[in-house]
């Protein structure tokens, strides 16, 4: 893998491909690879893989569900790609209840690109655009996808979950099975939420960046189901 020592997308990318493999579903799923690190995404699946320009990975995965709707669609994106850019994309593809489903990794910041600020990056995290630590007063303040779309009525299952270890990898499997589940049930527009690490760009080892997510991230971005109180049980 082309990833950096301690980065989470080989956990994640596992994580999904052993979800595909046990629900059965490989030769009918179509795969949409991001901008950003993952950008590579499309060369560890075996089921067909489509890339999208940057953020535009919900609209790519709604024309394909719409033109093969027995297709079972998910898109994988960053951070930067999804919250940035994507943000509308992402907003309007949940507030449609599309039948897609998509993986959102967030390390809370842009790790491609040299370590920039995401919207995802903390109060007082620095990055290289950021070097005296994100001030709300000149960058505002972090967006919290999974609360920002648990206010749509689109959304049929929203979790976020982390893959720090063993027991949390387990919960993120069994959100992605289920975020899978949810679109084969042809509920609607599914999403997880995974907080990651990037230890390249925090400047950390990948201990020392387990740790940092664990104390900074977790806080910030707390662990569990948004679905909207609508679509619970729906």
């Amino acid at each position: 893998m082309h990833y950096c020592p301690g980065c989470m997308h080989g956990v994640i990318h596992r994580l999904i491909a052993e979800a595909i493999d046990e629900l059965g579903i490989m030769e009918r799923t179509i795969g949409i690879a991001p901008v950003g690190c993952a950008v590579f995404a499309y060369d560890y699946f075996l089921c067909d893989m489509v890339e999208a320009a940057h953020g535009r990975a919900p609209c790519v995965a709604t024309g394909i569900k719409r033109v093969l709707p027995e297709s079972v669609v998910f898109t994988y994106q960053g951070d930067g790609d999804l919250a940035a850019i994507g943000c509308g994309e992402v907003v309007h593809a949940a507030a449609r209840g599309e039948r897609i489903t998509v993986f959102f990794i967030n390390n809370a910041i842009y790790g491609m690109t040299g370590g920039q600020m995401a919207p995802t990056t903390l109060l007082g995290q620095v990055t290289t655009t950021t070097p005296y630590g994100r001030d709300a007063r000149q960058a505002g303040y972090p967006i919290r996808v999974c609360e920002m779309l648990g206010t749509l009525t689109g959304p049929a299952y929203l979790e976020r979950v982390t893959v720090i270890s063993p027991a949390h990898a387990a919960r993120a499997k069994k959100a992605i099975r289920r975020a899978f589940q949810t679109q084969l049930n042809d509920e609607g527009f599914s999403l997880v939420e995974i907080l990651s690490t990037c230890p390249t760009r925090w400047g950390m080892t990948p201990v020392a960046a387990t740790e940092w997510l664990t104390e900074n991230m977790l806080p910030h971005y707390p662990l569990g189901e948004f679905t909207p109180a609508q679509r619970r049980g729906a």
